[in-house]
Formats: structure tokens, C-alpha cells, sequence
């Protein structure tokens, strides 16, 4: 059986504050490829619950943030209907989706 990687490095601020990440996924040809946030998501079955870590760099700006939030929502909505083929929940979420974009100002 293959194995494969992918690595997040996280430097630290004193205050323990994300100030620079770099990631990498040799499978992907990612090398130490520089990244201002990253949100990891793995599934506990046995507690049945999500375990998350979501960083981001000081330097990270709040309209990147925005964007970067919304094509996560997006990125959800197509995950949602490959793992369930249920078209009309993911249409909605879509639609979350754009409504966070309108009301966060990054779509008019």
C-alpha cells in the first residue's frame, strides 16, 4: 500500500500566533508553497464529531479572509452532493454561499 503526505509548518510568533505556513504534498508537486491560512477537518467516529484546526497568518487581510471563506462554502456544496447525490441540499448551500458573498461585500 502507497503512503503519501501532506505537511503544514507553522512559525510561531512568542504570543503563539501564526506568522508564516508553508505546506507541501509531494504527491501534488506542492514544495514548501507559501499559505497565509489553512482550516483542516478529519471525522472522529467514534465520538461522531468533526476535529478541526483552522490557522491564519497575521499578515492574512480580511478581504482574502472573505474570499477565502466563500470558496470554502462553495468547495463544501460540491463535496456535499459527490458524498450524497442530493442535488437540491447542495443547490442550497450554493445559494448560502452567495449570500454570504453579497452580505460580506465581496459580491455585489
Amino acid at each position: 500500500m502507497k503512503k503519501t503526505q501532506i505537511i503544514l509548518d507553522v512559525e510561531l510568533d512568542e504570543n503563539h500566533i501564526p506568522e508564516k505556513m508553508t505546506w507541501n504534498a509531494q504527491d501534488g508537486g506542492i514544495q514548501a508553497q507559501e499559505t497565509k491560512a489553512a482550516m483542516i477537518s478529519v471525522w472522529d467516529d467514534k465520538t461522531m464529531e468533526a476535529l478541526r484546526i483552522d490557522l491564519w497568518t497575521k499578515e492574512m487581510p480580511v478581504d482574502q479572509m472573505k474570499m477565502f471563506l466563500h470558496q470554502m462554502l462553495i468547495s463544501l456544496s460540491n463535496t456535499y452532493k459527490t458524498a450524497t447525490g442530493e442535488e437540491d441540499v447542495a443547490q442550497w448551500m450554493e445559494e448560502m454561499a452567495e449570500e454570504f458573498a453579497v452580505k460580506s461585500a465581496i459580491k455585489m
